[in-house]
């Protein structure tokens, strides 16, 4: 089981950034695909991005542009970096290890319009 902390979150106004960072357990990081995730209040939990351990990125189409995966190995961590956010992107954000489907405790973003 892979043990992942998210950090990063909180609140900004419209238009603004923030960078989410999620510390994983375990040196076997570097082999993992990684992923944000996010729900709202009354909704299910939806997909953001991911990156696989070569680097390849998928990101969800309501973030194309806007938000940026990355992941440094050698610190065994992932980030997200949000940029023009919007209300909607108000959300609990939760980072997930796809091979042993872990999860953080999640981050709150809020953006205010």
């Amino acid at each position: 089981q892979v043990q992942l902390v998210e950090s990063g979150g909180g609140l900004v106004q419209a238009g603004g950034c923030l960078r989410l960072s999620c510390a994983a357990s375990g040196s076997i990081f570097r082999f993992n695909v990684m992923g944000w995730y996010r729900q709202a209040p009354g909704k299910q939990r939806e997909f953001v991005a991911s990156i696989t351990s070569g680097g390849v990125t998928n990101y969800a189409d309501s973030v194309k542009g806007r938000f940026t995966i990355s992941r440094d190995n050698a610190k065994n961590t992932v980030y997200l970096q949000m940029n023009s956010l919007k209300s909607e992107d108000t959300c609990v954000y939760y980072c997930n290890e796809a091979v042993s489907d872990s999860w953080g405790q999640g981050t709150q973003v809020t953006v205010s319009s």
